[in-house]
């Protein structure tokens, strides 16, 4: 009975620490230019894949920002509410295979991200090969 216990609570704790080693979960942008907090991103999953909308814009510079310059059905969308993360998979320590959207010039590009530590998030944004690219470093909201 006590070994049963035992193992259910190693268990839960593994789950537990599995699940907030991960990158779902809310995440603060940081503005490169300015260093500044900008927006808060949530990461989720569906379906085996992985996800980020913008929940929150942290001192837009006008009131319900669009996403003017997106393509397609993203076109002219509020900003808050988009989903600029699409597609990741887990592939051991990186999520890949997904794609990014600027919503500032509307640009996509390949996306690969990874963990940093239990508390931020390394982004990395990129054009034909990873080398091509920038990474963000993102921290975990409260």
């Amino acid at each position: 009975m006590r070994n049963s216990f035992l193992t259910i609570v190693f268990l839960f704790v593994a789950v537990c620490t599995a699940n907030a080693q991960g990158i779902v979960g809310k995440w603060k942008t940081i503005d490169d230019s300015t260093g500044k907090e900008k927006s808060i991103v949530e990461i989720y999953e569906k379906d085996g894949k992985y996800y980020g909308k913008v929940a929150k814009l942290l001192n837009p510079s006008k009131p319900n920002p669009k996403c003017e310059k997106c393509e397609g059905d993203e076109k002219g969308a509020p900003i808050e509410g988009l989903v600029i993360i699409k597609g990741l998979q887990k592939k051991g320590e990186e999520y890949t295979g997904g794609k990014i959207t600027d919503p500032e010039s509307g640009k996509q590009y390949k996306c690969t991200v990874k963990l940093n530590g239990k508390d931020k998030l390394d982004v990395r944004g990129y054009v034909g090969i990873s080398l091509m690219g920038r990474t963000q470093t993102w921290v975990k909201a409260n």
